[in-house]
């Protein structure tokens, strides 16, 4: 099971434990569950407004993982990605640093959540 940090600088970081590849199971419903107060509107990923940072805890590499279209979209109409590193990361398969929480499933693997 991976261990999720929630991190914001308003409130103190919290660990939970997830499921990984439960294919419903996404960082915002797994914050409402634990109630961490991840800001959002739609949760449908067309609003933005649950846009989190995302990085590794373990010592090796984030799993890379691909944009859904809405996010790609999103992601881009608010500043955090640029087409070329969408592209970029892609062709790599490098992960996002930046997820929309309402469309982000969790895999195995442990990760700090800013927002």
């Amino acid at each position: 099971m991976p261990n999720i940090t929630f991190s914001n600088p308003e409130y103190r970081d919290k660990t939970v434990y997830a499921v990984a590849g439960s294919h419903t199971e996404t960082i915002l419903t797994l914050a409402r569950a634990n109630k961490i107060q991840i800001q959002f509107e739609c949760s449908d990923g067309e609003c933005g407004t649950c846009v989190i940072k995302v990085s590794s805890l373990d010592k090796k590499p984030r799993m890379g993982c691909i944009l859904t279209d809405k996010e790609k979209n999103v992601l881009r109409q608010i500043g955090k990605l640029s087409k070329d590193e969408i592209e970029q990361m892609e062709v790599n398969d490098l992960p996002s640093p930046w997820r929309l929480a309402c469309q982000m499933i969790v895999r195995d693997e442990d990760i700090l959540v800013e927002y």
